[in-house]
């Protein structure tokens, strides 16, 4: 049975679900969450923004819960201009003026590749892990080995025993990363059980691998969007208004990102916060402050 919360809105690639909080004529906020999490990692930080007046859309991302392609033919990319091109095409359909942008993982890539690509379209950016635009180039050469062991899930991605593994496995392959990623985080199986449900989208593995094989350098992207990566490969500047966190207990960004402020040439804080990965969900409060600092620059 569909959930009557989730909304859903098509544009040309996708019909995506969404959920959505604070009133209708609101300062417009979009949220995206990355792998393996869904909309829930912003259930806290949304009622938070919506008290404060905002109106928070929080997508499902392509390959997760009920969002979905609307042609079967569409190649099932992960890259992240297909995802930086998802939430501008998202604002479009619901027409939403320059929105703030907020994201942790995929999320944090995917709005940082949007507010790069068109920041005329967006009002501001809250980032988790600094300037998230991936480099394929530099991935094709090995980090420290203690990096790479946590990153193993990456190099089982790469083959077709790690597309198995994921595909009969999900729900503990990414119960485990949850746990790693944020080593503080106490939570229960009722809140995993909850977001684990968008990993059964029928996309989902095709999705996931596409992204982690792209990300290496081993799996062609779309063609269509080729001249958006060209564009994220020679680095640009983010001009708009930006918060950046990191997260103390985070394995993945070992060390912070706070040498990444050169590439945020308008107004910029770093904050850095006692989380790890997940910190929307870790510390919610800290992530809507995020927000709302950057909202009263907009002001």
């Amino acid at each position: 049975m569909a959930d009557p919360s989730v909304k859903s809105v098509e544009t040309a690639m996708l019909r995506i679900a969404y959920l959505e909080h604070g009133p209708s004529n609101g300062w417009p906020v979009i949220l995206s969450h990355g792998f393996p999490y869904d909309v829930h990692a912003f259930d806290d930080v949304a009622a938070i923004l919506a008290q404060a007046g905002a109106r928070v859309i929080v997508p499902y991302t392509r390959g997760f819960g009920p969002t979905r392609f609307i042609s079967d033919e569409a190649m099932r990319s992960g890259q992240q201009a297909a995802r930086g091109a998802d939430i501008i095409h998202l604002a479009d359909a619901l027409r939403l003026e320059r929105p703030i942008l907020g994201g942790f993982d995929w999320g944090g890539n995917a709005c940082c590749s949007a507010a790069a690509l068109w920041p005329e379209r967006i009002g501001g950016l809250v980032s988790y892990a600094g300037y998230d635009v991936i480099d394929v180039s530099a991935q094709r050469n090995p980090n420290a080995p203690s990096f790479e062991r946590v990153i193993w899930y990456q190099h089982l991605f790469q083959t077709e025993r790690g597309r198995d593994c994921l595909a009969a496995h999900r729900r503990d392959l990414c119960r485990i990363l949850w746990q790693e990623w944020s080593p503080g985080w106490q939570f229960d199986d009722a809140t995993f059980a909850r977001s684990a449900i968008a990993f059964d989208n029928p996309d989902f593995v095709d999705v996931v691998i596409h992204c982690y094989r792209w990300v290496f350098g081993l799996a062609a992207g779309d063609p269509a969007l080729q001249p958006l990566e060209d564009r994220l490969a020679k680095k640009p500047v983010v001009t708009v208004p930006t918060v950046t966190i990191d997260g103390t207990a985070d394995p993945l960004k070992p060390g912070g990102t706070a040498d990444h402020a050169r590439m945020f040439v308008g107004p910029h804080e770093h904050h850095v916060v006692d989380a790890g990965h997940n910190l929307p969900q870790q510390a919610p409060r800290a992530f809507a402050d995020a927000v709302l600092r950057v909202r009263d620059w907009l002001a």
